[in-house]
């Protein structure tokens, strides 16, 4: 990828990221924000969506460290494993098992007494869904090798970039992380493919404008037969 669509992807992802949070906040924090409008405060409602988005800006960054480290672990996981087959495989079991962990350990860790594990099944879910429905429209966009990694990456680099909001279970922060997350997340993966054949075809246009100058160079200093 050329850096002018690095950079780009950069700006793109963090716009994404402070509008789906910005969005988010105000549903998720409802019961905090409404007095604001209420009662007309426009300098409360003004800076409460700046630090919504502010937030939004950081839950973009960690998304796109997490895109990044991905994208070298797939490469890795590739070259160790030698097949696509059995690297898919190994994806495959560190999805279910990273669903697990979210069901199984938020339940022992912050369920109070009387409370269904149903309930705790529901993050899992969406996260599933969410991935699902992005590692579809991938693999439409480009080929069905696509699925699995897409999936891997939408499950389990959203949990492991979602661990500090998971250890303090705070609702709040749960769900305008979570949304914020698989925004980015399924941003990025949807428009990488995008911006690499964009980069190659900068690339051609290049090398055939420079081809283009030599060979008028070389006519500007060709002798005159006469």
């Amino acid at each position: 990828m050329t850096s002018r669509n690095l950079v780009k992807l950069f700006w793109n992802t963090l716009l994404v990221g402070g509008v789906t949070t910005a969005i988010v906040g105000l549903f998720v924090r409802w019961h905090e924000l409404q007095p604001y409008f209420v009662h007309l405060k426009i300098g409360d409602i003004i800076s409460a969506l700046i630090w919504l988005i502010v937030m939004g800006f950081l839950f973009s960054v960690i998304s796109q460290m997490g895109f990044f480290a991905y994208l070298t672990i797939h490469r890795f996981g590739l070259g160790i494993f030698k097949s696509a087959a059995l690297w898919n495989g190994i994806q495959v079991v560190l999805i279910l098992f990273g669903l697990f962990d979210l069901v199984y350990l938020r339940y022992v860790n912050f369920a109070k007494p009387g409370d269904s594990i149903l309930l705790y099944f529901v993050p899992a879910l969406l996260l599933l869904v969410a991935g699902q429905i992005a590692a579809w429209i991938k693999s439409k966009q480009t080929n069905r090798e696509a699925f699995i990694p897409t999936l891997f990456f939408m499950v389990v680099a959203t949990l492991v970039e979602w661990v500090p909001v998971l250890r303090i279970n705070s609702q709040n922060w749960f769900y305008l992380m979570l949304f914020a997350l698989l925004a980015c997340n399924a941003y990025q993966v949807l428009i990488l493919h995008k911006l690499n054949k964009k980069s190659e075809q900068e690339r051609q246009q290049r090398k055939s404008e420079s081809g283009n100058k030599a060979k008028n160079s070389k006519k500007m200093n060709k002798k005159p037969s006469i």
